[in-house]
């Protein structure tokens, strides 16, 4: 599915993918980043943690965003794909400032609300303005392209990676997320083989992505962001490779991006951002 239409006079609203288990006790920062991106005080957020079959994970992220000081936090869970047409719960989405979805299970999340409702009404409120984050299989979701499940290991090879429909809020990247913690470069760039047009994401963990609405990407977090550029991709063996050959890739740039970091997803240029600034010296 496209991306919803910007309407004339109007912003997209950011998207911050987070690559999973981001400090929630101690330093709170990207939590604290996306709660003042949606307003301080005055923000209004929906937690979505369909993903999770877990009771408290919904509950969790409420209070945690209530301690950073949101003005209105709600839970909204779709247990069944008929939920995602209750006028409530969209009405809910409507008000709202920021849109979160917790992890869990990537599937699950695309399966019970994928081509419903609610999801159309999030890419339109995104469209409009509303800033959406996720963490972990709350980031995956958030691209058209969305991996599904795959292997761990360096090299790409056919059978290691499987892609899904996400939620469709952008089809500039695919997002990858606990990225070396469980050592999945080899499937994120098998993601690419299939589909190069797209920007590979790979997000470490207590790391985010705070995607603005002209397409930079700046590094918020204590791990790297790495970025998997195949708009120059000279030659891809993937058409001919079996379910676990190697595929051979040529022309593939990889940035490795920290905290300050940028990178424009539109024009495909890497920056140090604020890492460049020279240092003061005593």
């Amino acid at each position: 599915m496209s991306p919803s239409r910007v309407m004339e006079g109007e912003q997209r609203g950011w998207i911050v993918p987070i690559g999973g288990a981001e400090e929630k006790e101690n330093d709170p920062h990207i939590l604290e980043r996306f709660a003042q991106l949606c307003g301080g005080s005055s923000a209004n957020i929906v937690v979505i943690p369909t993903a999770s079959q877990l009771a408290a994970t919904g509950p969790r992220y409420e209070a945690l965003f209530r301690g950073l000081g949101v003005g209105e936090v709600d839970v909204l869970d779709f247990d069944m794909r008929r939920d995602t047409e209750e006028k409530s719960r969209l009405e809910r989405l409507d008000r709202a400032t920021g849109i979160f979805f917790t992890g869990g299970n990537q599937l699950r999340l695309s399966t019970m609300i994928g081509g419903t409702p609610v999801a159309q009404r999030i890419r339109a409120l995104n469209a409009r303005g509303v800033h959406v984050g996720g963490t972990s299989a709350g980031a995956a979701i958030l691209s058209e392209h969305m991996i599904a499940f795959g292997k761990e290991g360096l090299s790409p090879t056919a059978g290691s990676v499987r892609l899904a429909p996400g939620l469709g809020l952008t089809n500039r990247f695919i997002i990858d997320q606990h990225f070396s913690q469980r050592d999945r470069l080899g499937r994120l760039m098998a993601a690419l083989a299939y589909n190069p047009y797209a920007v590979g994401i790979g997000l470490d963990e207590d790391t985010a992505a705070f995607i603005c609405p002209d397409n930079t990407l700046e590094v918020v977090g204590s791990g790297a962001v790495t970025v998997l550029d195949a708009g120059n991709l000279q030659f891809s063996s993937m058409a001919d490779a079996g379910e676990d050959g190697t595929v051979c890739m040529l022309g593939l740039t990889i940035h490795v991006l920290i905290a300050g970091a940028t990178f424009n997803l539109q024009t495909r240029h890497a920056s140090a951002g604020s890492l460049a600034t020279p240092k003061q010296t005593s």
